[in-house]
């Protein structure tokens, strides 16, 4: 069996018929190998700043998929670019995924509204696992545990951003974002999170914290040695 998951587990429900494959049935396609690899690739490469090389991925895995001719599994590879940006607060259009709406199923259009920050009650059931709590916490605070539970570390991203999205990102969910993304050394959504606690201080006034938060972010963006 393919031993290593996605790495956005919320999504790997989404995915599952795709990507799963067990070593004692028939041989696995080339291209549910090649996809599986590309993803890793392009979510990494965002996730840590190397756009180039995001983008390279991105269009090899959405090659090796569009190959079947299968729009709807073409539509899930773009709600992982998707969630992806979410992760790391870069919000707008998830473009590629509307383009392919009509052919995505209830699922896939339930998580790009909730990527959206607009999903209904009904939607919170079609959603990946990881996702549903936090998805449909009554408070804003019960929202910030669920996500502190979410073991994955981009799927717990993904969640906090929805949150952030909707307006609903206590100083608990911002604690718990930065420490998820500086664990896995994550520098674009890093850099986000810790944007967003800078802002905060400002507004509250707390030059202290803002001026060490700031130190924080100019050390993280020190190039990558070679």
């Amino acid at each position: 069996m393919i031993k290593r998951s996605l790495t956005a587990s919320a999504l790997v429900t989404l995915l599952s018929t795709v990507l799963a494959a067990c070593s004692s049935g028939p041989p696995v396609p080339d291209w549910k190998m090649n996809a599986q690899s590309a993803i890793e690739r392009f979510q990494t490469a965002y996730l840590n700043g190397n756009t180039l090389v995001e983008q390279t991925e991105f269009r090899r895995a959405r090659s090796q998929v569009a190959g079947t001719g299968k729009l709807e599994l073409v539509a899930r590879i773009e709600l992982l670019r998707c969630a992806a940006r979410v992760a790391s607060l870069a919000f707008g259009d998830c473009a590629g995924f509307d383009a392919l709406r009509a052919d995505a199923s209830a699922a896939d259009r339930a998580y790009a509204a909730y990527l959206a920050g607009q999903a209904q009650p009904a939607d919170v059931a079609l959603l990946p696992e990881a996702q549903r709590a936090a998805a449909g916490a009554s408070s804003d605070t019960a929202a910030a545990s669920a996500v502190a539970a979410i073991k994955d570390p981009l799927s717990q991203l993904v969640a906090a951003g929805v949150l952030l999205r909707a307006s609903r990102a206590t100083p608990d969910l911002l604690d718990t974002a930065v420490g998820t993304a500086s664990d896995q050394g994550w520098r674009r959504p890093l850099l986000a999170w810790l944007g967003v606690q800078r802002l905060r201080a400002e507004q509250a006034g707390d030059m202290p914290a803002a001026q060490r938060l700031a130190r924080r972010m100019a050390l993280v963006e020190q190039p990558l040695a070679p």
